[in-house]
């Protein structure tokens, strides 16, 4: 039920702005980005950390995100959805240029 101004659903079409600030690096072991995702009566800022771990055969990555603000708090399943349809979007991206070979 919405309520007079709550904050409204978040929407998947909605288009977003999104900045990145690193904020450490650890040499080929771990990456952490925060910043915000705005758009059109929308806000969310996220903590991202990625770490890699030398396995037999490649490079496993894990990662650890959060995403907060009122958006996300009016509709936790979409706004995770959101957030795991983009990791995995990000990951493939990741393991298309790997693959593809490059400085290393």
């Amino acid at each position: 039920m919405d309520h007079p101004g709550a904050a409204q659903p978040l929407d998947p079409a909605t288009s977003l702005d999104i900045t990145s600030t690193v904020q450490q690096i650890k040499h080929n072991s771990c990456i952490r980005w925060t910043g915000p995702a705005i758009g059109e009566g929308l806000h969310i800022d996220g903590v991202h950390v990625w770490n890699f771990t030398r396995v037999k055969g490649g490079v496993l990555v894990r990662t650890e995100e959060t995403h907060t603000g009122p958006q996300v708090d009016a509709n936790v399943p979409v706004a995770t959805k959101m957030l795991s349809d983009g990791l995995d979007a990000w990951l493939r991206e990741l393991k298309t240029a790997a693959e593809a070979g490059g400085p290393r």
